[in-house]
């Protein structure tokens, strides 16, 4: 048994735009994601982490690339073979707002999955809502309400219950906790990592907030306009980031021990277009560094430290830029 669960290998996922043109939202990552663990995926908005995260749950068709779930290569599964991949494999969406149907109960949004997955008695189905409500923090009392009489917090609780109602084995969270507000957000990772424990799971826990992702995640991956360009253990990307991009992110979080004296790192000028991406490093036109080689080859993303890959050409087998 392989110690990944989940591994994408050269993953495109491209959207037509014209006749000739295509968006290029994930543009060869490569990714493999452990057993059990949880997996931060950062960057900025528009870089491709969500189309990634989706496309791994088969909810986009990949353009190009491999997708192996358990050692089985699903980018290709149809039918029934992709439900019974859907059974093991599951998603929480960003918004609570418009990811739950207003015209259902609470019950029936939790049972949907169960109707198509599981097959159970009514009994049984009425029993396994109220076991999930529980775990999640919320009454059986929720059961006939509407998603309009709840808080985000408890939404988002909701949408957490109908993810875990199948039993999957793999969840993406994406952006969980970016429309409920500060002080419920940790609630929520604190429950996320209670339900990890206790039922094994394996996350990719796609966030913009570097604070919760390095609470909750065991590894980060960094991704820039469709590419990786660092992915490595939790503590080593957080103190010692070796691409110049995450550098930069890092840099812009503020901190509470800020000297004044020293200038915070900005990055400069404009994400390129994916549309049509620019030749050799994705981050060239932006990183203080760049050389000629930066421009014209796209750096591979190789192992510069045990454990830790990252895409760039001034990055030595030392892991020094």
């Amino acid at each position: 048994m392989s110690e990944y669960l989940i591994e994408a290998r050269n993953l495109c996922k491209y959207f037509p735009v014209d006749r000739k043109r295509q968006l290029k939202a994930v543009d060869g990552v490569n990714i493999a994601i452990r057993r059990g663990e949880t997996l931060g995926l950062v960057g900025e908005s528009g870089c491709g982490k969500t189309t990634c995260g989706r496309t791994l749950l088969r909810l986009y068709a990949p353009t190009a690339g491999q997708i192996f779930f358990d050692g089985r290569d699903i980018a290709g599964l149809k039918g029934r073979e992709l439900l019974d991949f859907k059974h093991r494999a599951q998603i929480v969406f960003q918004d609570p707002y418009s990811s739950l149907d207003p015209r259902m109960t609470i019950g029936e949004i939790i049972a949907e999955g169960m109707d198509v997955h599981l097959h159970l008695s009514h009994q049984e189905k009425e029993r396994r809502i109220k076991e999930l409500l529980l775990s999640v923090g919320l009454t059986e009392q929720f059961t006939s309400r509407f998603a309009h009489e709840l808080s985000g917090g408890q939404r988002q609780r909701v949408g957490i219950a109908r993810a875990l109602a199948v039993d999957p084995e793999f969840i993406v969270c994406d952006e969980p906790i970016s429309a409920l507000d500060v002080s419920i957000q940790a609630q929520i990772i604190n429950l996320l990592i209670r339900l990890q424990r206790e039922r094994g799971l394996t996350y990719l826990f796609i966030s913009h907030d570097l604070s919760m992702v390095r609470h909750i995640s065991d590894r980060v991956g960094v991704m820039y306009l469709g590419s990786m360009v660092e992915l490595a253990p939790n503590k080593t990307l957080f103190t010692a980031p070796l691409h110049p991009y995450t550098k930069a992110l890092m840099a812009a979080v503020p901190k509470v021990d800020f000297d004044r004296r020293q200038k915070p790192q900005r990055l400069q000028g404009e994400v390129p277009s994916p549309i049509d991406p620019p030749p050799g490093c994705r981050f060239a036109a932006r990183c203080p560094l760049a050389r000629d080689i930066c421009r014209r080859e796209m750096p591979p993303l190789q192992e510069a430290a045990p454990d830790h890959f990252v895409a760039c050409h001034l990055c030595g087998r030392e892991g020094e830029v």
